[in-house]
C-alpha cells in the first residue's frame, strides 16, 4: 500500500453522509433544499392518496344513490355530500316560467359548481409535485456545477491534477445531482398518477350529476310540495 495514499483515503468519507458533511457550504444548502422538497412531496403523496380513498368512496356512494332513485336527505358526506346539497338547493328555488330543459341546466351547473370546488381542494399540492418534478434535476445539477468548480479550484491551488485531489469534490458535487433525480422522479409519476385518479373521480361524478339533474329537473311538483311543508 503506498504511504502517500493513507492520508487522503483518511480524509475523505465517501458514504453519503460523510459526502453531505464534507460538501462545499452551498453544496451542502442545495442538498437540504432538495431533501426539504422531497419530505413535503412524499407528504402530498401520502396525504393525496388518503384523500382519493375517501373521494372513491364517495363517488360510489353518489352514484348508488342516484342510480336507485334514493331519498336524497340521507346522510353523505364529503364531495358528494356538498354535490347532493347544491342540488337540493337549486331544485327547491324554482321558478314558475322556467322550461324543463332550462331547469335541468341550472340544477346541473350547481351542482357542477359544486363539484368543481371540490375537486379545486383535491387537487391542491399536486402543483408542488408538477414544480419539484421538474426543478429538483436543475437545483442539483447547480450544486454539482458548483462543486465542480470548486474541484478545478483545488486543482488550480494544488498544482496537482491528480484523480486523488479531485475525486472528493466531483463525488460531493454529483451526490447532489443524484439527489435532486431522487426527488424528480417520484414527484413526477406521483403527480401524474394522482392527476389521472383526480379526474377519474371528476368523470365519475359528472356522469352520474347528469342523471340526477334530469331526475330533479322532471320532479316540479315534489318541489312545490316540499318548498310550501317547510
Amino acid at each position: 500500500m503506498d504511504p502517500t495514499q493513507a492520508p487522503i483515503e483518511a480524509a475523505h468519507d465517501f458514504s453519503f453522509l460523510g459526502l453531505f458533511l464534507q460538501a462545499d457550504p452551498i453544496v451542502k444548502g442545495v442538498m437540504i433544499l432538495l431533501v426539504v422538497a422531497s419530505i413535503a412531496c412524499w407528504t402530498v403523496v401520502f396525504e393525496k392518496i388518503i384523500r382519493l380513498v375517501a373521494a372513491r368512496r364517495q363517488a360510489r356512494e353518489f352514484a348508488t344513490l342516484v342510480q336507485s332513485g334514493g331519498n336524497l336527505d340521507g346522510e353523505l358526506d364529503g364531495i358528494a355530500g356538498h354535490v347532493v346539497r347544491a342540488a337540493i338547493d337549486a331544485w327547491r328555488d324554482q321558478d314558475a316560467s322556467e322550461t324543463r330543459a332550462e331547469r335541468r341546466e341550472r340544477i346541473e351547473r350547481a351542482m357542477k359548481g359544486a363539484l368543481t370546488l371540490e375537486m379545486k381542494r383535491l387537487r391542491t399540492g399536486l402543483s408542488l409535485l408538477a414544480t419539484s418534478g421538474s426543478t429538483a434535476p436543475f437545483v442539483g445539477l447547480f450544486g454539482t456545477v458548483w462543486g465542480i468548480m470548486n474541484s478545478f479550484s483545488s486543482i488550480a491551488r494544488s498544482q496537482d491534477t491528480s484523480l486523488a485531489v479531485v475525486a472528493p469534490g466531483i463525488a460531493e458535487a454529483l451526490f447532489a445531482t443524484a439527489i435532486g433525480l431522487v426527488v424528480a422522479i417520484p414527484a413526477v409519476m406521483a403527480y401524474n398518477k394522482l392527476s389521472g385518479d383526480v379526474g377519474a373521480v371528476q368523470s365519475m361524478f359528472s356522469s352520474y350529476i347528469s342523471m340526477l339533474g334530469n331526475r330533479l329537473a322532471r320532479d316540479r311538483a315534489g318541489a312545490k310540495h316540499r318548498a310550501a311543508a317547510e
